[in-house]
Parts: structure tokens; C-alpha cells; sequence
């Protein structure tokens, strides 16, 4: 079983008992979150329920933690002008882990 959802503006193949990293959700640690926008639904590997544009199934997951990625520098700089900046950038996501397709 698994189902294709919509997460922010990203979309993720889930199942059952799976854990994955989204983006930052305003969810605190251990709270149940939900979501509705089921694109495509598959109870076995052989049928699937395309929606359009969603299905009226439900994802039940619950949080993990807040986390972030690893470091990103960006450096800029221009030959002979004494110019350059460097800075860094840090992407925050947050662990769910899928508790139930219905």
C-alpha cells in the first residue's frame, strides 16, 4: 500500500510505518498532523485511484523532531574590486514518521 501526497508543494511517495523529512512544519515534537491532499492512492500494487485533482483519502503522521540540513556556503566575488561576501544558509525540515493511509 502506498499513496502519493502533497506536502507543501512537494510531492512524496509514502507508506506505512515510514519516516521521511518535509519541509519545516509548525508542528511541535510528538504532535499528531494530517494531511488531505492525496494525489494518487494504492492499495496493492496493482490498482491504483488517480484524483482529480485529490482524493478523499487521508494521511495520519505523527512528528519526530525539527532538524536542519547540512551547511550551504555562497560566496560571491569580483576580480580586482576588493569585493566579497560569504555567507551561509542552513534548510530546516521536519522528521515525520507515517502512521496510517486510510
Amino acid at each position: 500500500m502506498f499513496a502519493i501526497v502533497d506536502i507543501k508543494g512537494v510531492q512524496y511517495k509514502v507508506q506505512e510505518n515510514q519516516k521521511l523529512y518535509v519541509p519545516k512544519l509548525a508542528e511541535e515534537k510528538g504532535k499528531k498532523v494530517e494531511f488531505d491532499n492525496v494525489l494518487v492512492y494504492s492499495p496493492d500494487d496493482t490498482s491504483f485511484e488517480i484524483g482529480s485533482p485529490v482524493l478523499k483519502h487521508k494521511i495520519e503522521a505523527t512528528v519526530l523532531e525539527q532538524v536542519k540540513d547540512d551547511k550551504v556556503i555562497v560566496f560571491k566575488k569580483k576580480k580586482r574590486k576588493g569585493y566579497k561576501v560569504k555567507k551561509g544558509h542552513r534548510q530546516q525540515f521536519t522528521k515525520i514518521s507515517i502512521d496510517k493511509i486510510s
